[in-house]
């Protein structure tokens, strides 16, 4: 092989090496949010299948409405962390995406449909908030899974009763029509940085 072709070939793999960058260790406060959010989801998903067991979808619908809600309160008291489910197709009023959050949400539904998999899929940026304070915040997609879609689900596909109870909790619900894997939502956190 000539020389020329050669050095020009390894001169443009040093550049290339050079100019990329491998991506930083997580900084301390991103391991800890994502072990505050590896903890939330699970322990909300056993409670939704004890009462599907006992109580059906109904039971399950009044365990999001009223256990969900006090469990993210608990684990915010507990960790420091402001603690809420969002989603862009939100069934409680309180779930709205601020603007950080929808525009994560959104690269969140990208990803996904990309991946066609139910794999992990965050956001963490230190951001400067309206009141010019800085915050930590993390963003981990809840993907549809396939408890949840008797009431996540296609609404022609529920039962009934089912419909009847979210009409009477959530008149203004925009949250059905979701398969498994597509991405429901996001466990939300947030706090002051130091």
């Amino acid at each position: 092989m000539n020389a020329r072709p050669m050095s020009a070939c390894l001169a443009a793999a040093a550049l290339l090496a050079a100019c990329s960058t491998p991506e930083p260790a997580p900084r301390p406060w991103v391991d800890e949010a994502r072990s505050v959010a590896a903890t939330v989801p699970p322990k909300l998903l056993q409670v939704l299948q004890a009462e599907m067991d006992r109580g059906g979808p109904v039971g399950a619908i009044a365990a999001c409405n009223e256990k969900a809600p006090a469990m993210a309160r608990q684990a915010s008291e507990q960790t420091g962390w402001a603690i809420r489910r969002v989603s862009l197709r939100n069934r409680n009023p309180r779930a709205v995406p601020d603007a950080w959050e929808r525009a994560a949400l959104e690269e969140f539904d990208r990803i996904a449909a990309a991946r066609g998999t139910l794999a992990p899929i965050e956001k963490t940026e230190v951001v400067t908030g309206p009141d010019g304070r800085r915050e930590q915040r993390y963003l981990r997609a809840l993907p549809t899974q396939e408890l949840c879609v008797a009431c996540h689900g296609a609404t022609d596909q529920m039962s009934p009763e089912v419909r009847a109870r979210l009409q009477a909790l959530y008149p203004a619900d925009r949250a059905t029509g979701y398969r498994v894997g597509d991405v429901r939502g996001a466990l939300a956190l947030r706090r002051l940085a130091p």
